[in-house]
């Protein structure tokens, strides 16, 4: 059976306290009782660094005072209780030293111990919002695209056909964002790390969508920063994501990137759902957080995010964003 030394600590420094301030106060030669009282400054500091809180609190406290009370009989007896109060207090100084030097290293510790917590909290929540992002996206890709083959399979196979090849884009684009998921673990264990999309794979995400298109000013994305590039790419996914959620009978989806002034406007916008169309998933209830969390993303890239009906009964998401002093390189 292996004992921690640690648990040790708090016992040691009662027990020696005790024993200090009962041979004090019974007459034991000022020498021992001194000896003792130094003694215990170093179970004080290992007390205060180690020990677990409550009973370490009681042990700490019955060593400061031992240490204070030390002197206390041997000047009583030849002075004041003025005297006998400043020996107490001046020795009180070296027990407190002590104290402070055992306790400021544990409380440093616990500090490092919770900024580790919330680093780990913020990433289970980046990771989150990766999932929700890229892979929520692809995913309700596949159940429209279900929904859409089990209606016309019986009058149009072909279509049947070209809806499945949909679902196969799709299925391998949300293995692919799994992939980057897995990548953001490894970097945080410092293995590889895999590159976040940004608008360069636009192009790409408006192919995959059906009735997308996309506007795109190739002298605007150079302009953007680092984090600015991946956000809007993100802005762009999380819109046509819910346009498939909220209005998967839009017959036009327009993406537009634009230079606009000292800035990059990104646009989705889609016309107004057909009536009757979207099925099981245009039922679902329509609550979530992604135009919520895109909005803090987008400000903390220094953007601005408007989204709201459009003139037509559509739906259109704006993201705008500044363009660095120098282009990305």
């Amino acid at each position: 059976m292996t004992v921690n030394p640690r648990a040790v600590y708090a016992p040691l420094l009662a027990s020696a306290a005790v024993v200090d301030i009962g041979a004090a106060f019974l007459g034991a030669p000022s020498m021992w009782t001194l000896l003792g009282a130094c003694l215990l400054l170093p179970l004080v500091a290992l007390v205060a660094r180690w020990s677990p809180v409550r009973s370490g609190s009681i042990a700490a406290a019955l060593g400061v005072a031992a240490v204070a009370l030390w002197p206390v009989p041997h000047v009583w007896g030849s002075g004041s209780w003025l005297e006998a109060c400043g020996a107490a207090a001046f020795w009180a100084l070296p027990a407190l030293g002590a104290l402070l030097a055992g306790g400021y290293p544990r409380r440093q510790a616990a500090r490092t111990r919770q900024a580790v917590r919330n680093a780990r909290r913020d990433q289970q929540l980046e990771l989150a919002r990766d999932l929700h992002d890229f892979v929520g996206h692809d995913v309700s890709a596949i159940v429209v695209q279900a929904q859409a083959a089990r209606f016309v399979a019986a009058q149009d196979p072909g279509q049947a056909v070209r809806a499945l090849e949909r679902i196969e884009a799709a299925g391998l684009s949300a293995l692919e964002s799994m992939d980057r998921t897995v990548h953001a673990l490894r970097e945080a264990s410092g293995g590889p790390t895999a590159p976040v999309p940004g608008l360069a794979q636009l192009p790409e995400l408006v192919e995959r969508f059906e009735h997308g298109s996309l506007d795109a000013d190739p002298a605007a994305v150079p302009g953007l920063s680092r984090e600015a590039d991946t956000t809007a790419y993100r802005v762009a996914l999380e819109a046509l994501t819910n346009v498939r959620r909220h209005a998967p009978g839009a017959a036009v989806v327009r993406v537009a990137v634009r230079r606009a002034g000292a800035a990059v406007e990104l646009t989705v916008a889609n016309s107004a759902a057909a009536r009757g169309a979207g099925g099981l998933l245009a039922r679902r209830r329509r609550s979530g957080t992604g135009l919520a969390g895109l909005r803090g993303r987008v400000e903390a890239a220094g953007g601005t995010l408007r989204a709201g009906p459009d003139a037509d009964g559509g739906w259109r998401v704006c993201a705008v964003f500044p363009i660095l002093a120098s282009p990305l390189g």
